[in-house]
């Protein structure tokens, strides 16, 4: 028996039988926020809290949290202009239509890299020193990307040990990151 593929690479057809999963096509009841997957959340978080590990120590704290925001943003405004154009290729759409999908399923994106921000604010505001602040937000940080990350297989059909082994993978960035500020500072 020969697999034939579903997919066409031929002059202006590039594109694929299969459909496209969409924000309005996921169960409210599974996704109650419309993250649709933990991608933008995984991200957000990743992007806020590497900042922190870098920068702090460099940079006085209204600059880091300036930093902060300003590097998601950055970084959201490059995954959306990405998204856009290579959804619209490749599901042959209008750009403005692929605009609008990438506005609804990137935005987690920067709702995720302010929770660091966050934390390191309160955290100062509460006494701690900026260094100590830092390690908060960096731990906190990598504590969420395993909740996140064990959520998100769950919400995506993976058993226990399938959302036990993405939490693995959310924890081992974390970690990473850990890494990263422990041998910069």
């Amino acid at each position: 028996m020969v697999r034939t593929w579903p997919l066409r690479l031929t002059g202006s057809h590039m594109t694929t039988n299969e459909s496209r999963s969409t924000a309005s096509d996921v169960n409210p009841e599974r996704d109650p926020l419309g993250m649709i997957n933990g991608e933008g959340v995984i991200t957000g978080t990743v992007v806020s809290s590497a900042v922190i590990a870098a920068a702090v120590g460099h940079l006085e704290e209204t600059r880091l949290v300036i930093a902060i925001l300003a590097t998601a943003f950055i970084y959201w405004l490059a995954h959306l202009h990405a998204r856009t154009l290579g959804d619209a290729v490749k599901h042959r759409t209008h750009p403005v239509d692929a605009l609008k999908e990438a506005l609804a399923e990137t935005w987690p994106i920067l709702a995720a890299a302010l929770v660091p921000a966050v934390i390191l604010i309160v955290t100062q505001l509460a006494g701690a020193e900026i260094r100590t602040a830092a390690w908060i937000a960096v731990i906190t940080s990598t504590v969420l990307l395993t909740a996140y990350s064990f959520f998100a297989g769950r919400r995506g059909g993976l058993g226990l040990g399938g959302s036990l082994v993405s939490a693995s993978v959310g924890a081992m960035l974390g970690i990473l990151i850990i890494v990263l500020k422990a041998g910069l500072h």
